[in-house]
């Protein structure tokens, strides 16, 4: 459990005034000095970060957040960090004086609520005063758990414990698989991983190490191999596979040398549905179809890998795409946390697969596309789109796939 990837992991946000305790909270919930505690306001400057495993939820992240009252130019910098951990927290918890609920921690409350996060209220320093009537009818009228706590002394920590358990998401609990429900136990999957420049030394990949412990989890088999070496290797088996998983930049070859009756995708597009909505990235790809010569495009990454000389996302997209509009394309790549506010100018966003983000955070980026009316589309989606086998791409999920004709049939 300790060294479960973030994306694996429940995220809890602490949020609040400057000194209401949120550090204090953490340390006592982690029973370590994670967080430096101060009476200065302000001592937390960044998000920091804190894994651990609380049972029966499992593997956690605790992100201590900067007060969103900071003042100030450095103070208007960590409010914005702070911001953008709404974006992927999975429970929030609202750090406040026992005493204290004014028109700020309001703000925060119904942020937490109108982005469907769950919220538990921690009324904090509950020594020096009592929460007023007013506001124990506020946080019952709207059903949500508090629990009273004094931090600095470990006090109601046993109980945020218990409503953190209870307010757990169903949507965590209940993930969506990588590729597990799409080949039955007993069945045979064939990962096909490139090993390339990009290509990692001496490992995989997260996906595809993810794709090969999902499916011994589901009682499946996997074999592993390289995109030269697939044909021979299918020719080998005395039965098909039930599914055949590539490296988005190996489609091509793939497709030509996998049966026409046996289901093949991508682990990008594995991504797509587990960490987003694979409808609004079906959207997404159709809308490639209405780019035209001189238009924006936004290439995103969650991570921060350093790129070599044929990046998938700095090079071999753009190409892709340049080729299939048959003219040049403004192409901005970002990295990271980094999301222009401004996506209206652009006529595509082109995402990664997410791997090391939680699903909380994908989502919460389709939805600005959507408010956006940006189309957003995946790496994985977009390559087969450009290269003719979208159709192929999706026979593993039907729904998808009937979106896609239905959609197609009306263009």
């Amino acid at each position: 459990m300790k060294t479960a990837p973030k994306s694996h992991r429940l995220h809890l946000g602490l949020f609040g005034r400057r000194n209401a305790g949120k550090s204090s909270l953490l340390n006592a919930m982690t029973r370590q000095e994670v967080s430096i505690v101060s009476e200065v306001a302000g001592t937390t400057t960044d998000p920091v970060e804190k894994p651990m495993e609380m049972l029966p939820l499992g593997p956690v992240l605790w992100i201590d957040t900067a007060g969103v009252d900071d003042s100030g130019v450095l103070g208007e910098k960590r409010v914005e960090k702070t911001l953008r951990v709404f974006d992927r927290t999975d429970v929030g918890i609202l750090v406040v004086d026992a005493g204290c609920w004014e028109p700020f921690e309001e703000k925060i409350f119904c942020e937490l609520r109108e982005r469907k996060i769950p919220v538990i209220v921690a009324l904090n320093k509950s020594d020096l005063a009592k929460p007023s009537a007013e506001l124990l009818d506020r946080l019952r009228e709207t059903k949500t758990p508090f629990v009273k706590t004094v931090a600095f002394k470990g006090s109601g920590a046993h109980e945020l414990r218990e409503a953190l358990i209870q307010a757990a998401p169903e949507d965590f609990l209940r993930a969506p698989p990588l590729v597990a429900d799409l080949v039955p136990a007993g069945e045979l999957a064939v990962l096909v991983v490139p090993i390339d420049m990009e290509a990692p030394k001496g490992r995989l990949i997260m996906p595809q190490v993810q794709a090969i412990r999902d499916l011994l989890d589901g009682d499946a088999y996997c074999l592993v191999v390289k995109e030269r070496e697939l044909r021979e290797a299918l020719n080998r088996l005395n039965r098909p596979p039930a599914l055949v998983v590539t490296d988005s930049q190996a489609f091509l070859k793939v497709s030509a040398d996998t049966p026409l009756d046996v289901k093949m995708t991508s682990f990008s597009i594995l991504m797509a549905r587990q960490k987003g909505d694979l409808g609004q990235f079906v959207e997404g790809a159709l809308a490639i179809e209405r780019l035209r010569p001189g238009d924006r495009v936004l290439v995103a990454e969650a991570c921060t890998h350093h790129p070599i000389g044929d990046d998938i996302g700095r090079v071999k997209i753009p190409r892709w795409l340049k080729q299939f509009v048959g003219g040049e394309l403004e192409i901005d790549t970002l990295q990271g946390r980094d999301f222009p506010d401004d996506l209206d100018r652009y006529q595509l966003v082109v995402h990664c697969g997410a791997c090391v983000w939680n699903r909380r955070e994908m989502l919460s980026r389709m939805a600005r596309c959507r408010r956006a009316g940006v189309p957003i589309c995946n790496y994985g989606m977009t390559i087969a789109y450009t290269l003719g086998i979208f159709d192929r791409a999706l026979t593993p999920f039907p729904d998808a796939l009937e979106k896609y004709r239905q959609i197609r049939g009306h263009l």
